[in-house]
């Protein structure tokens, strides 16, 4: 199954966010930024200059701005290319061999790209936690918030903030800063993350809190 093509939708704002079950807030102390595969291979999907994906971007480069200045890490998951059937697993079963060996394809958009003292993590599975440093980076680092932006929502979004729940961190997923399938699947990811294992909140919120 290769990637579908995407609609432009608007983004939610703060009165559509679904009521969070905690009032957790991030402390630039003990929180962890992730940049999650924003690479060019999954934004292709979105119509180019549009809705969703013009305002995740935006917000992404606000929310890494804040973060690097208040010394908050950053942390990317990146996909790699040209993986081997066993590498692939059972992703290979529902996505199809996934990014090929591309440079171009495996980048990050330059006004997002990781800068000096950032760090990139390949990414295998639907949680960024699964075989990758990440759990081991937080807890080496003192670090027991994690903060999500990118894509895809109702996927990897989602399941890395659930992960991380199970972990005993705290997720943070940003409504406006996250982009899906569609608006649907948007706001399911949104209502399951505020009800069972993190709090949505939009990056205006984050940046007073950081």
């Amino acid at each position: 199954m290769a990637l579908p093509a995407i609609a432009t939708y608007p983004l939610p704002t703060e009165d559509e966010l679904p009521a969070n079950r905690v009032d957790w807030t991030v402390d630039p102390a003990h929180a962890v930024l992730l940049v999650h595969d924003l690479q060019h291979h999954f934004l292709r999907a979105f119509p180019a200059g549009e809705q969703p994906l013009t305002g995740m971007l935006a917000n992404t480069a606000r929310l890494l701005e804040a973060s690097r200045r208040r010394g908050v890490p950053v942390v990317y998951s990146a996909q790699r290319g040209g993986q081997t059937a066993e590498e692939r697993g059972l992703q290979l079963d529902f996505w199809g061999p996934g990014v090929a060996d591309d440079p171009e394809a495996l980048a990050t958009p330059e006004a997002i790209a990781p800068e000096a003292g950032d760090t990139v993590l390949t990414k295998w599975k639907y949680s960024a936690f699964v075989r990758t440093e990440l759990d081991a980076l937080m807890r080496e680092s003192g670090r027991d918030q994690l903060v999500i932006v990118g894509v895809y929502a109702h996927i990897g979004v989602l399941i890395s903030a659930c992960d991380a729940w199970m972990r005993d961190i705290r997720a943070f997923v940003v409504a406006d800063a996250v982009a899906d399938f569609s608006r649907d699947d948007h706001d399911m990811a949104l209502r399951w993350a505020a009800g069972r294992c993190a709090v949505v909140t939009t990056t205006d919120t984050l940046l007073k809190e950081i």
